[in-house]
C-alpha cells in the first residue's frame, strides 16, 4: 500500500475532467484522474493505495464519477481533514471509504499505514496512531458490501422468498 498526498481543495474536475467525461465510462476518466495536480498518478496507483489530502477533498459538482474513478484505480480510502458534503455522500454510495482525520497533514507522501475504520484509527508505520472521526455503522456496512447499490441487491435478494 502507498499513499499519494495531495493538497487542500482537490476538486471534482480535477478527480473527473470535464474533457475525459464526454468521451467514455470510468475507464476512460480514470486515465485522467488528478493529472493536473499529480501525473503520473493515473498510471501509478494500485489496488490497495491511499490518498491523503488537505482539507475539503471533493469540492466542485455533484458528479459521481470523481468518487467512482478513485474506487475503479482501487483506492482503498481517501484522508483528509474534510470533505465536501456531496463528495461524501456520492463516496460512500459508489463504495470509497473516507477517513475525516484533523491531522492528515501528518502523512508523509508514500508512507506505509493501516487503518481500522471500525475502530476511527489510523497507524502510522512509525507507531504513531491518528484519530479519525466516527462513521456511522451502516456507512461502514455499505462500503464493505461495495457500495449501495451492490447493498441494496443483497438486502433485497435476501428478503424475497425463495418459491413465491
Amino acid at each position: 500500500m502507498r499513499t499519494w498526498v495531495l493538497p487542500a481543495e482537490i476538486d471534482t474536475d480535477q478527480l473527473a475532467p470535464g474533457h475525459a467525461m464526454k468521451h467514455g465510462g470510468l475507464e476512460v476518466v480514470a486515465r485522467h484522474c488528478l493529472e493536473a495536480v499529480r501525473p503520473g498518478f493515473a498510471r501509478g496507483v494500485r489496488t490497495g493505495d491511499v490518498v491523503v489530502a488537505g482539507a475539503n477533498f471533493g469540492i466542485g459538482s455533484s458528479r459521481e464519477q470523481a468518487a467512482g474513478v478513485l474506487v475503479h484505480l482501487g483506492v482503498a480510502a481517501v484522508i483528509a481533514p474534510s470533505f465536501s458534503g456531496l463528495y461524501f455522500r456520492n463516496a460512500f454510495n459508489v463504495g470509497l471509504l473516507l477517513l475525516t482525520c484533523p491531522r492528515a497533514g501528518e502523512i508523509a507522501d508514500g508512507a506505509a499505514l493501516s487503518f481500522d475504520a471500525r475502530a476511527g484509527r489510523i497507524t502510522l508505520a512509525d507507531g504513531r496512531a491518528l484519530a479519525t472521526e466516527p462513521i456511522p455503522g451502516f456507512l461502514l456496512d455499505r462500503i464493505e458490501a461495495g457500495g449501495l447499490l451492490p447493498e441494496l441487491k443483497k438486502r433485497f435478494s435476501s428478503s424475497r422468498p425463495e418459491n413465491p
